[in-house]
């Protein structure tokens, strides 16, 4: 029998285990990325530019709960591994699996239709070559959304240097500079500490309030931490992180910043052991939210003013898929009409792999996203009833309540929702081609 054909477009933390899984279940793939090699937005220095982390990024979640199951992070990890490691990881996860002799790298795609076959039309261009279009039986979608920055909206201009995090590297650049850093989520957090090192000054505006958790606690990595909790209530979770944290850092208030009006994991959760400290320390300026601008004067809500070299907006990122016409389908806004934020109603042979913010790590949950899609479309899975009855429920019962807000439309509970994934993979029939496992790599310390 012929074998069926899958795109998949993205080779990072989420497309690398969707081309493997798909290649696990007998199908030909063939992946498109736009960087010069795999990794995604953890190519820190690719000539696309595509990539978002700064020099001194580390992830957010520990290595206890960041790795794909069939391959570890090895032991030696650091509790929370830099870009650099995470990068030879991924590297080492395509070398293991193969997967590069399947993924055209400096690609863009620019077309995708579906056909009223259930197959789809794929469009790219590669660097340097002709535009070339191809028909494929089953399309992934595996971009992230972390690509497209979202600008905050404020009266008047700011004639400063005004960029967005995603364009920011490193601190060297904001030496001597007065600067005004827009957001309270991790990369405005860390864009504050790093560039206070060597500015003239730096301030931080916050719109609203948020907890600033720390990356350990009691000795342990933070999530490491919770977890030991998660059997209790979520109100009884809730409550006592609520305590936890006041007892360890005391109030917002206390250090300037505006105290959250919305129970902790309301939103996305900032962890950041460092910002705490550069503003007890006054390496920090806490600012409230700004009312406009005025040539390089920044006016803020509480009537003051100051004058800013540079404007850093860390105010997140749209979700775009400029490849996909909304008519077909459109997850960009509001309420994301997926189930298991994978697989739409009425639109056959699409899945989308790692379309969601999990509290916690987002490859993991990828990676058995990938699993189930693969067997999907390979007849070994079901959903347990119609998609549109799953979807409206899933709506419905959010894993959190959440702030009203672009930033909280993909949020699930990391926990939970592989705990779901992992349900409905134990449904499935046994897979006719057994999956490739490894032990993961010895190391992924620098040489």
């Amino acid at each position: 029998m012929t074998k069926k054909t899958v795109a998949v477009i993205g080779a990072g933390p989420a497309g690398l285990p969707t081309i493997k899984n798909f290649l696990d279940q007998g199908f030909e793939v063939s992946a498109f990325d736009q960087c010069e090699d795999v990794g995604g937005n953890w190519r820190y220095d690719d000539a696309t530019g595509h990539s978002s982390v700064f020099e001194t990024t580390h992830i957010i979640s520990s290595k206890y709960y960041s790795e794909y199951e069939d391959y570890p992070l090895p032991k030696d990890a650091p509790d929370y591994p830099s870009h650099v490691q995470l990068l030879r990881y991924f590297n080492g996860y395509a070398t293991e699996f193969g997967l590069r002799a399947h993924i055209t790298f400096r690609t863009t795609v620019t077309k995708t239709d579906p056909l009223p076959d259930g197959r789809w039309s794929v469009s790219w261009q590669t660097d340097g070559e002709a535009p070339q279009s191809r028909i494929f039986d089953a399309l992934c979608v595996a971009t992230g959304h972390h690509h497209t920055p979202r600008w905050p909206d404020y009266p008047g201009k700011f004639t400063g240097e005004y960029i967005h995090s995603h364009s920011y590297k490193k601190a060297a650049p904001f030496a001597g500079k007065r600067v005004l850093v827009i957001g309270g989520g991790n990369s405005a957090c860390d864009v504050a500490v790093e560039t206070s090192r060597v500015s003239k000054e730096t301030c931080i505006s916050w719109r609203r309030g948020y907890y600033l958790i720390p990356k350990f606690i009691f000795g342990q990595p933070v999530d490491k931490f919770f977890y030991k909790f998660r059997k209790l209530p979520k109100w009884a979770q809730i409550k006592g992180m609520t305590i936890a944290l006041t007892l360890l850092q005391g109030k917002n208030r206390d250090i300037g910043l505006p105290d959250p009006d919305h129970p902790v994991l309301a939103t996305h959760p900032t962890l950041n052991s460092d910002l705490y400290l550069a503003l007890r320390h006054g390496k920090v300026m806490p600012k409230v939210d700004i009312a406009g601008f005025d040539g390089q004067t920044v006016h803020f809500k509480d009537g003051s003013s100051r004058d800013f070299d540079t404007v850093v907006a860390c105010t997140g990122y749209h979700i775009t898929h400029p490849f996909l016409d909304k008519s077909v389908i459109d997850v960009t806004n509001g309420p994301v009409p997926l189930y298991e934020r994978m697989l739409p109603e009425k639109v056959a042979n699409l899945y989308f792999i790692g379309l969601f913010q999990p509290l916690g790590c987002i490859w993991p949950g990828s990676e058995l996203q990938a699993k189930l899609a693969a067997r999907h479309l390979a007849g070994l899975w079901q959903p347990s009833r119609p998609i549109g009855q799953l979807i409206e429920d899933e709506l419905a019962h959010p894993d959190v309540k959440q702030v009203a807000s672009p930033r909280h439309t993909i949020t699930v509970n990391d926990e939970a929702f592989r705990a779901r994934l992992r349900k409905e993979l134990a449904r499935s029939q046994a897979s006719p081609h057994p999956e490739r496992r490894t032990q993961g790599p010895a190391s992924i310390a620098a040489e």
